[in-house]
């Protein structure tokens, strides 16, 4: 009598985990596929969330150095130039350190800001008596 010791999985066996690995990447594919909005949405509010912080500072610092009541950047300093961010274009001057060059973001010159990201566009207005920057 011959015994057959061979070791090792059967054309079955992985056909079957070849299957079951294929079910999972397949129900798994649609978190993936989102990533890219939600790092677009994610730099967007960012963008925002530093904006907001600068103008606070932008305050904070005028009532150290004039007193209150402490005043909010102007239009113009905020961004003294309009149009689309580029490198020779820098939006948010007046309360980024170094502006921003990030292409998605444009000055409408009438103190909205437009974000788009090819898709969907967002505008966010700056009300400089208040100092929100809101969407």
């Amino acid at each position: 009598m011959k015994v057959n010791n061979q070791k090792g999985f059967t054309l079955i066996e992985l056909v079957l985990v070849i299957t079951i690995l294929g079910i999972l990447a397949v129900a798994a594919l649609p978190n993936f596929i989102d990533v890219s909005t939600d790092a677009a949405e994610a730099s967007r509010d960012g963008v925002a969330g530093a904006v907001r912080e600068g103008v606070a500072l932008y305050r904070a610092n005028d009532l150290v150095v004039n007193g209150p009541p402490g005043s909010y950047p102007t239009d113009a300093q905020m961004s003294p130039n309009s149009g689309q961010a580029t490198t020779t274009n820098l939006l948010f001057t007046g309360v980024i350190q170094g502006g921003l060059a990030d292409g998605s973001w444009t000055n409408n010159a009438d103190g909205t800001y437009t974000y788009s990201n090819g898709t969907v566009s967002t505008i966010f207005t700056y009300a400089p008596a208040a100092g929100t920057f809101n969407e």
